[in-house]
């Protein structure tokens, strides 16, 4: 039998979201839950909760949805045209459907579709609660092996390297990018450098806060204290902030004190790069104060982000 990934595989777009904007846009009221949403969210980047807890605090908002059962069937009515037309051409009778999309909102596409093989994150729909753990990475292949035993797997599609573990028990897999349909292997090194990529260009945004932030707290300090004494304390302040800031959004790590240590190692490069450009530009050329601190914050960002992502926050 051939195995799919659904959302962003054989799905455009996520499915899961799509639903709850749906419902949003057709009981405004629902934006009430948003915040408990986000304190959710925060809590979970923070490892104070798990995701499978983070996911019911999501799905809370299904307890205020009106006729859920005619919302799930207008939804699908709306969007089943977003089902990839190069799996309805090589769909067959044993498909599988793996997700970690909520069952209940799976079940009607896939019986409509013509998919009677399902495995996804069992929700209850009226409450919220999360009924099984999420059916997400290693998961998706114990489920498997629980419905299907040592049944081989011909062929496997997925958009995430997430689902690893299924692509190496299947005799060919394949990676998903929108229409393109490319070989495992080949995806793997794409991906690879696409989350490389993403992860820079969020450094690099963290990094404009932390600039402003190193500025700011180092701009306050030289209002009572001396310049060079400033930076130092400008530059402490910033990289607390900045190794919130990465550990939450741009490498996803759980909070510690050693990795907080580590983190402080990996800016030493950086900041013997400012601190001799505040030496230099200050105390020679006598240049603005916060020209000097916001011009050397912007120096070493490349060496920076290599020593954190893989001495600091190493995966």
């Amino acid at each position: 039998m051939n195995v799919y990934d659904f959302d962003k595989t054989i799905y455009k777009g996520d499915s899961t979201l799509d639903f709850y904007f749906y419902c949003l846009k057709r009981q405004p009221f629902l934006i009430l839950i948003i915040p408990i949403q986000i304190l959710g969210f925060i809590r979970y980047k923070l490892g104070l909760i798990t995701k499978l807890q983070f996911k019911g605090v999501f799905y809370s908002f299904l307890k205020y949805v009106r006729d859920i059962e005619g919302k799930i069937e207008d939804f699908w009515r709306n969007n089943k045209s977003k089902i990839q037309p190069w799996y309805l051409k090589q769909q067959l009778p044993d498909d599988v459907i793996i997700s970690a999309s909520p069952e209940f909102l799976l079940q009607s596409i896939c019986k409509e579709v013509g998919i009677s093989n399902l495995i996804a994150s069992i929700v209850d729909m009226r409450t919220g609660e999360c009924l099984s753990e999420n059916c997400y990475g290693m998961e998706k292949t114990k489920r498997y092996r629980e419905k299907y035993g040592d049944a081989p797997i011909n062929e496997f599609y997925s958009d995430s390297l997430t689902d690893t573990p299924l692509a190496k028990i299947a005799k060919k897999s394949f990676g998903v990018d929108g229409d393109k349909i490319i070989p495992w292997h080949d995806f793997e090194k794409i991906s690879s450098n696409s989350s490389i990529q993403k992860e820079f260009m969020l450094f690099i945004v963290v990094g404009i806060v932390n600039t402003f932030n190193g500025v700011l707290f180092a701009t306050l300090f030289s209002l009572i204290l001396d310049s060079t004494i400033s930076f130092i304390l400008g530059y402490g302040c910033s990289l607390i902030i900045s190794y919130i800031l990465n550990s939450i959004f741009v490498f996803k790590h759980a909070l510690s004190f050693v990795k907080f240590i580590k983190f402080c190692i990996s800016y030493i490069p950086n900041f013997l790069i400012q601190f001799v450009m505040v030496l230099v530009f200050l105390h020679y050329f006598h240049l603005k104060e916060i020209i000097v601190y916001a011009i050397s914050a912007a120096l070493g960002v490349p060496v920076t982000f290599l020593m954190v992502k893989f001495f600091a926050l190493k995966k």
